[in-house]
Order: C-alpha cells, then sequence, then structure tokens
C-alpha cells in the first residue's frame, strides 16, 4: 500500500517522514486534550483552571496541526504562519500555568508579565526572521534567543523561582523544577530547526535535502511541539493530582 488516505482530504505517501510527524502531532495533541478535561474532575477545584488551560494548549495545537498536515500533504511547504499562529496562543498560556501553579504560593501578576513580555519577543523576533526579514534571520533569531533567555532567567533566578524555592509543598517544587527543565531544555530544541534556515548557522546540514520531500525545520518543529506541549500538561496534571491527594489526606486527618 503505497499511500495511505487520511480522513479522505489527504494522502500520506510511504515515506513521507514529515507528513507523519504532522499527523501524529495532530492526534496525539487531541487525544491529550480530551484526558486533560476528562481528568479535570478529578482534581479539587484550585486545579481545574490549570488542567483547562493545559487542555486548551493541547486543543489549539491540534487544530492548527489539522490544518499544517493539510498544507503539507497538498503544497509541500512549511506551514510557517499557522505554526505561528499556534504559538501566539499557546506559548503565552503555558506561561500563564507557571502563574496558575504558583498563585498558591504567593506569585504575584508582575511575573505574569514578565514571561509574557519574554514571550511575546521570542515569538514576534522568530516570525519575522522566519517569515519576512529572512536574509536577517539570524539578528532576528539571536533577538528571539533573548526573549526566550528572559523566560529562563524569571524561572530559575527571579521570583518564580524565589517563590517555587519558599513553598512548602513538596509537589509544587518537584513539578516546577520539571516544568522548567521543559522550557530550558525542550524549547531548545526549536533553534536548532530555526538555524536550518537559509542562511543560518546550521543550514549547511540540510543544503543538500530536496524540501518538497523533506523539511528538517519542520521535523524538528513537530517534535519539540509534541514534547514540550503534551509533556507540559502531564507535569501540570501530576502536580494537580498529587495536591489533590494531599488535600484529601489533611481532610480525613482533620476530621478523624
Amino acid at each position: 500500500m503505497l499511500n495511505l488516505t487520511i480522513f479522505l482530504d489527504g494522502i500520506l505517501a510511504a515515506g513521507d517522514y514529515i507528513g507523519f510527524t504532522f499527523f501524529t502531532g495532530y492526534m496525539s495533541m487531541l487525544a491529550a486534550s480530551i484526558f486533560f478535561l476528562v481528568e479535570r474532575g478529578t482534581v479539587s477545584d484550585k486545579w481545574k483552571t490549570s488542567l483547562l488551560v493545559s487542555a486548551l494548549i493541547t486543543f489549539i495545537a491540534a487544530v492548527h496541526y489539522f490544518y499544517m498536515r493539510g498544507i503539507w500533504l497538498e503544497f509541500k511547504t512549511s506551514p510557517t504562519q499557522f505554526r505561528y499562529i499556534d504559538w501566539t496562543l499557546t506559548v503565552p498560556l503555558m506561561c500563564i500555568e507557571y502563574y496558575l501553579i504558583l498563585r498558591p504560593a504567593g506569585a504575584s501578576s508582575g511575573m505574569l508579565w514578565r514571561l509574557l513580555f519574554g514571550s511575546i519577543v521570542m515569538l514576534v523576533a522568530g516570525y519575522l526572521g522566519e517569515a519576512v526579514f529572512i536574509e536577517q534571520n539570524i539578528l532576528w533569531g539571536v533577538i528571539s534567543t533573548a526573549g526566550w533567555a528572559l523566560i529562563i532567567y524569571e524561572i530559575y533566578m527571579g521570583e518564580a523561582s524565589k517563590v517555587a524555592n519558599a513553598s512548602n509543598l513538596a509537589y509544587v517544587k518537584t513539578g516546577y523544577n520539571v516544568l522548567r527543565w521543559f522550557t530550558l531544555v525542550g524549547w531548545a530544541i526549536y533553534p536548532i530547526g530555526y538555524m536550518m534556515l537559509p542562511g543560518n548557522l546550521l543550514h549547511g546540514l540540510v543544503a543538500g535535502v530536496d524540501l518538497t520531500k523533506s523539511s528538517p525545520v519542520d521535523l524538528a518543529y513537530n517534535i519539540a511541539d509534541a514534547i514540550n506541549k503534551i509533556g507540559f500538561g502531564l507535569v501540570v496534571y501530576t502536580i494537580a493530582k498529587n495536591a489533590t491527594a494531599a488535600e484529601k489526606v489533611g481532610y480525613e486527618k482533620a476530621t478523624a
């Protein structure tokens, strides 16, 4: 069987690994959205919003991956605009997750705004370098990296880190440490894809690739999205479940 029909609106050819990652990303993030929404009913009220945001992140990504997959299957071109629309919505939501987790421990709205500002700088500069000022993509990549560095500073050395360290809840500390590892290591996959753009530092690695058959940039982005968005949500889910269990134990002791 040389071709696979995908929902009757596109053909996934055998050996089309980029199309495969688009389809896998779409289905896995849709499944994650359903999971987070269903599990939302199993956590205490104070954590329901966090799981709702996790579901929104993966659902928004799933919708965009549905359309990005269609663009790739039909035109074999990178769906840059759709991808940045997705990131413009989902990355700020991931920053909001940090705030929701740390708010009970005393996080301020200023922390949230700093994270949001860093994400906006990162995304706007990245888009300008990838889709508008392509010949200056290294410069815009540096500016985008500065936005990411601002986020890293906040979660490792800024208010977010201090609030997390001051928390007396072990599950919040553990979950927070895992989340910031996603932001440090997982988000670092995106610059690797970006640096494969024409004229950028790693383009020589893919200079001979037929972009009508394979797109290393999209491959890097698709893998990063699946790891970061689903993984991020699963960490939030784990924190919420542990918090709910701890609250239940505390209630049972208080009423014993």
